[in-house]
């Protein structure tokens, strides 16, 4: 599994949109310069995000792009499900695949079902409120 960077921006803008939030609408433009990306590329990110509600848009003066919910309501998991083809670590865990034939006697399936849940349960365990608090994300561990 790698994360594109359609994953990586799309966390971005939704925290940046998180930490305005109070702002209102947020203009694409004022997103992308904050975040030092392409306001063309992150066009294709917020149509997305908008269709399927994550995001809600308002055109014309004062428009732009805000949150639909609260920052606590949206998982890092939810998002890059959303975004990322797969989040599978091999394909025959990905959603759709057709059923390995191999499957009764993989020995290694329930390793990789392990590592999926693990990938999906350890990215939804943070939402956007985590990553907006977190000004270190990720370097967090105590040994």
């Amino acid at each position: 599994m790698l994360i594109s960077t359609k994953g990586r921006y799309s966390l971005r803008v939704m925290i940046d949109l998180a930490e305005h939030q109070a702002d209102g609408y947020i203009p694409l433009r004022t997103i992308a310069e904050r975040q030092d990306v392409s306001e063309k590329y992150l066009e294709s990110i917020v149509k997305l995000l908008v269709r399927t509600n994550f995001l809600t848009g308002l055109r014309g003066k004062g428009g732009g792009y805000q949150l639909t919910r609260t920052p606590e309501q949206y998982t890092v998991g939810s998002i890059l499900r959303l975004t990322e083809d797969s989040l599978a670590p091999v394909s025959c865990l990905e959603p759709g695949a057709v059923s390995c034939p191999r499957a009764a006697e993989c020995r290694t399936l329930s390793l990789w079902q392990g590592l999926d849940k693990c990938i999906n349960e350890y990215l939804d365990g943070f939402t956007l409120a985590d990553l907006m608090r977190s000004s270190d994300a990720g370097n967090d561990y105590v040994i």
